[in-house]
């Protein structure tokens, strides 16, 4: 069965190195907010670009981006060596908050 781009992150979200509830800490959103959003069932809520890409970041895992690719007919090929191409899970966060990023140097 071939997986749409909700399954993809769903199990971005529930299996990684994180919990699923480490993940919504993370990214600052509520653990049912963050379950609702990756459900493929529930049309009422969506998953934004902006916590998709915090996602990738966060778990270091671009499968998301790499479906999208390929449906649309590219291949996704990293600029950088693989372990320097996404920040750090605190880098996310400083990320999300440039006066925290200055502030911390």
């Amino acid at each position: 069965m071939q997986k749409n781009i909700i399954q993809i992150v769903h199990e971005l979200v529930l299996e990684n190195e994180l919990s699923a509830r480490g993940v919504a800490e993370q990214l600052s959103k509520p653990y049912s907010t963050l379950l609702r959003e990756i459900n493929q069932y529930d049309k009422s809520a969506k998953l934004g670009v902006e916590t998709l890409l915090d996602l990738m970041r966060l778990t270091r895992n671009v499968a998301p981006l790499e479906f999208m690719a390929r449906e649309l007919g590219f291949k996704l090929v990293p600029a950088q060596q693989p372990e320097k191409r996404l920040p750090t899970p605190l880098r996310v966060a400083k990320c999300m908050h440039p006066r925290l990023d200055a502030a911390n140097g």
